[in-house]
């Protein structure tokens, strides 16, 4: 039987940062996923849970304090034992493709949005030539909904929706396997948010130059973005990957099974509304056993305990009779 591999095969990542006093933050541990190819995997959870820690992780982009273990393979190539040269000359922008958190941050300030685009084109592509530079800027701009009456402006003259957008069509330049979005729907209106999302769809269902497939991996709190493109979910809470679910059934039925799953669909406005009360524990003072446990109202004396391993780390998971209730 011929079983496609995956596009990405993370398996037991951590992220440790060594602090003042000998302290560690454990930002992330033991994440464990695969990101097929045409598959968009949504990694949702609350601010300060790890998420951009781990994509940092995967592009080779963390501090100098941060140690990392286990591994993430693209393909052959484990991105966290490769050296910088590889990072930048390989994966950046050619394996991977990133729509960045922080997109002014991803500009160069003295020159236009047209001509980062041309650029970009130029380096990752075969385009040659200024009218076929020019197009296929102009097309990337397009596809990320970003206006052409803007192109010729600077970074600075952009709002932040508008940076965004510029950001995203960067990254859709390159034909890389694995997209990686980092809250790619930030300051956008729901009609953009809408039209991003569905352009980075589109993006994951075009197998590519080859035919051989790509992946999205989306990091955001948006939900209902999440809703609109997701294949599979991966909650995240407290550095830790707590459930990994199917989308149709994580946001329809039978719905999340971890308590903090339930309650961030429990949180939205066109659900119940109602906030995870509390809040999330301290990366640096985690407890030993469950760390939702001090939040979550089916907790007993077995949750001093750390969780079972498994789709769903609860001692306590919601069974489908509960979530239908």
């Amino acid at each position: 039987m011929d079983v496609t591999p995956p596009v990405l095969s993370v398996r037991g990542l951590s992220v440790r940062f060594l602090m003042p006093a000998a302290r560690r933050v454990a930002a992330v541990t033991d994440a464990r996923f695969d990101v097929a190819p045409g598959e968009c995997l949504a990694l949702i959870g609350e601010s300060g849970c790890g998420k951009s820690v781990l994509a940092s992780a995967l592009l080779g982009l963390l501090p100098g304090n941060a140690q990392t273990a286990g591994s993430a393979l693209l393909g052959d190539l484990d991105l966290l034992t490769a050296d910088e040269r590889t990072l930048a000359r390989t994966v950046r922008g050619r394996l991977i493709g990133l729509v960045p958190q922080s997109p002014a941050a991803h500009l160069t300030p003295v020159r236009t949005v047209r001509s980062q685009l041309e650029e970009t084109v130029a380096a990752l592509t075969a385009t040659r030539g200024r009218a076929s530079l020019r197009a296929a800027a102009e097309a990337a701009a397009e596809r990320a909904a970003f206006p052409a009456d803007h192109l010729d402006r600077h970074p600075h003259q952009l709002s932040g929706g508008l940076a965004q957008r510029a950001a995203t069509a960067l990254a859709l330049v390159g034909d890389t396997p694995l997209l990686l979005a980092d809250e790619p729907t930030t300051g956008l209106d729901r009609d953009l948010v809408d039209r991003t999302a569905d352009e980075l769809r589109r993006h994951v269902d075009d197998p590519g130059e080859g035919g051989r497939g790509r992946a999205l991996l989306m990091i955001t709190h948006d939900l209902a973005a999440a809703e609109r493109i997701a294949d599979r979910v991966a909650v995240m809470y407290a550095g830790r990957i707590v459930e990994l679910a199917d989308a149709t059934a994580f946001f329809g039925s039978p719905g999340p099974r971890h308590p903090y799953s339930r309650g961030l669909l429990q949180a939205l406005p066109d659900r119940a509304f109602t906030p995870v009360p509390g809040m999330p524990p301290e990366l640096g003072d985690l407890p030993d056993g469950c760390a939702f446990a001090a939040r979550c109202d089916r907790a007993t004396g077995a949750c001093a305990a750390p969780p079972p391993p498994g789709a769903v780390a609860c001692h306590h998971p919601h069974v489908p009779e509960d979530v239908r209730a």
